[in-house]
């Protein structure tokens, strides 16, 4: 019989200060882990490095993860041999790539129009990193937010997209996510990908401008996860279920934009995303500010916390970060992302906590990524479930988009 009931009610989860660590501060709140007889601590973390070594130690019993962190650790990548694993999605999208002023102004002068948009941008980006080559001057450099990041695969993916090789042509580093703006306005970098608040921290100071979305890039991507360590997973079954049975509740009351409003405030107490209420406003009302002296444009997707079933641990999202792993020489080319997706990534454990809430649960494990330009309907148990768009934008309507993109 499967048990459901907590073997450990104490627990410390970790989360860094970003929008989309809202399914945690929502279910601690609002009660919600309170009411599957949880006792949880949240503890803010400086970085996903913090995070992630904090989690194999036992520090931490789980928290708040980048999508591939888990996936990272049982290919043993960060060398601390402690193998990780999830069986909830946190969300979907969340990240823009936004650039300095004086970069946005060299690259309206090349495209004068249509530059917010993922290929007109990345087009002009690539004349601008030649005639820099051919000055004579040092790379641009882009920052990200950790080694094995969806914010690093799409940045990859976005520059590789029109030729421009990550590797030779641009400076890659890492900063945590509450540095990057300093680090933009110091100089000390030319862009970045990061989540929210921190790219409307930088568009409303003036210091930086957003060429695209994560949405422009990959429509309802893969993002964070709740993460945990395989041996942490097998002592603690029953609270491991009363976790993400929590978050699931929680992922729902995000759902309600009335809901939104109330969590946003929540959100931006100072133990947990200490900017002013107004910095989340693609958060509870969908609009996102590209530029300081423009109007916010509609993205109702930006953050997705609970419909299109964003909150399943999909296999083929976990096959196409290790494919871009792969692409980068991050894993060898012969590792077996099926077998890998299917060891980290836990939907058996997921529809266990679903369905004792009664939410719709797909079928399968996997989706063919890259294929839908609108919304589409997905078959579950009961009925079925409406889904986002999940196109590439370089790839639209492509059949074999997956594929391609690795």
């Amino acid at each position: 019989m499967l048990n459901n009931t907590p073997e450990k009610s104490a627990l410390k989860l970790g989360f860094i200060p970003l929008t989309d660590c809202a399914p945690l501060v929502i279910a601690k709140e609002k009660g919600f882990f309170a009411e599957e007889g949880l006792s949880v601590t949240l503890c803010r973390e400086s970085s996903w490095a913090n995070i992630r070594d904090k989690v194999a130690t036992g520090l931490l019993d789980g928290g708040h993860m980048l999508a591939p962190m888990p996936i990272a650790a049982s290919l043993n990548l960060d060398g601390l041999k402690t193998p990780m694993m999830t069986a909830l999605s946190l969300g979907l999208g969340g990240n823009a790539i936004t650039v300095s002023q004086n970069v946005y102004q060299k690259l309206l002068e090349i495209q004068p129009h249509q530059l917010i948009h993922p290929l007109h941008s990345v087009l002009a980006l690539k004349e601008l990193i030649i005639h820099t080559r051919n000055q004579g001057l040092p790379p641009l450099s882009f920052a990200h937010v950790f080694p094995f990041s969806c914010h690093h695969y799409l940045l990859r993916y976005w520059l590789a997209s029109v030729g421009i090789n990550p590797e030779l042509d641009v400076r890659l580093l890492v900063i945590p996510p509450p540095l990057m703006v300093s680090a933009l306005q110091s100089g000390q970098i030319d862009g970045f990908c990061v989540g929210e608040p921190w790219n409307t921290q930088a568009i409303e100071q003036g210091i930086g401008v957003a060429l695209t979305s994560s949405v422009g890039i990959w429509q309802n991507s893969p993002e964070k996860v709740l993460g945990v360590t395989c041996i942490w997973a097998e002592r603690y079954p029953g609270t491991h279920q009363a976790l993400i049975r929590a978050l699931l509740r929680s992922a729902q009351w995000l759902e309600d934009l009335d809901n939104r409003r109330e969590a946003s405030v929540l959100l931006a107490q100072a133990q947990y995303v200490p900017v002013d209420v107004q910095s989340l406003r693609v958060f509870t009302q969908g609009r996102f500010q590209y530029h300081h002296d423009a109007s916010p444009i509609d993205e109702p997707d930006f953050n997705v916390f609970y419909r299109y079933a964003a909150t399943f641990p999909w296999l083929s999202h976990a096959e196409w970060i290790v494919g871009q792993m792969q692409r980068w020489g991050h894993v060898q080319a012969n590792a077996n992302s099926a077998e890998l997706a299917a060891k980290v990534y836990r939907p058996d454990l997921y529809r266990q906590a679903a369905k004792s809430l009664a939410i719709p649960v797909p079928l399968q494990d996997l989706k063919q990524e890259g294929t839908h330009a609108l919304n589409w309907q997905l078959p579950c148990e009961f009925g079925s479930v409406l889904m986002g768009g999940d196109r590439f934008f370089d790839r639209s309507g492509d059949d074999n988009a997956v594929l391609k993109s690795q």
